[in-house]
């Protein structure tokens, strides 16, 4: 008897996704598994568009709990990050159903703030490539990463520095700074925090350092990894450190262990990190 298909639900968070970006999407779940492919189930309000948002904050809640409470689907796939997430996380947790944890719900970048928000409530979330990542260069890869962790939960798509006894979180660097203090910040204590940016210049690197390390809870993680920075912004001045530099100062200053690079960031060869062990 044949296995019965994964289903996978796709939402739009933040910005708007292109259905001729999802067709890609599909076409390759579809040459990956040929003989049983997952079935993609994109949510149509993703490809809304409201200034610069899939849709109004209404419609993302409503097609984010859609997917979530459906039993009927097995995981949660962003689309792709922009931003958006953070005007609509804390009510979309308050819609949550028994069938939202059964599912596993994966993303990066503005994504991260409905990982961090998720992981505070006990959800399984897990860093890793999304839909719009297919537009990349070498973006096939990265896409088939992702399914393959969804599918296979294949431990070759994982970030090597797991040691699977560890607990671990990975986030883009502006994101977490921005809910620290809210509703929205999990509790790390006891984790590696791995870290990534992009397009941002370094004196604003520094500054979201000085308040990711200056949090609390942060301080009371395992350490701090840190993930690609790139395609920084030149600033006028040469800021005269670079961002591994930058952040292993502020983990200095702080008391906060630096533990070296982590295979994360905005670009095709992003490895994924499961929240937790």
């Amino acid at each position: 008897m044949a296995k019965k298909a994964m289903r996978i639900g796709i939402v739009a968070i933040s910005s708007p996704f292109n259905p001729k970006t999802a067709d890609r999407v599909q076409r390759l779940a579809a040459s990956i598994f040929p003989e049983n492919p997952p079935e993609l189930v994109v949510h149509p309000n993703s490809f809304l568009t409201h200034g610069h948002f899939a849709g109004p904050d209404s419609a993302r809640i409503d097609a984010f709990l859609e997917i979530a409470n459906d039993p009927e689907i097995d995981a949660l796939w962003f689309a792709r990050g922009g931003y958006g997430a953070c005007r609509v996380a804390e009510a979309a947790l308050r819609g949550l159903e028994p069938a939202a944890g059964e599912k596993v719900y994966l993303g990066y970048s503005d994504a991260g703030v409905m990982l961090a928000a998720l992981y505070g409530q006990g959800y399984r979330v897990a860093h890793g490539p999304m839909c719009q990542d297919i537009v990349r260069t070498d973006g096939d890869a990265a896409v088939a990463r992702a399914l393959n962790w969804l599918v296979n939960a294949d431990p070759g798509t994982l970030e090597p520095s797991l040691d699977g006894s560890t607990p671990a979180a990975a986030f883009n660097m502006i994101t977490l700074s921005q809910i620290l203090g809210t509703s929205l910040q999990p509790d790390l204590t006891a984790h590696v925090i791995m870290l990534e940016e992009i397009s941002e210049y370094l004196y604003k690197i520094d500054r979201t350092m000085h308040h990711v390390t200056a949090n609390p809870g942060i301080r009371k993680a395992a350490g701090i990894r840190l993930g690609r920075c790139s395609d920084m912004l030149e600033n006028d001045t040469d800021f005269g450190m670079t961002a591994e530099e930058i952040v292993r100062d502020w983990c200095e200053r702080s008391g906060i262990s630096y533990l070296g690079t982590a295979d994360i960031g905005h670009d095709a060869d992003n490895r994924i990190v499961p929240f937790g062990i």
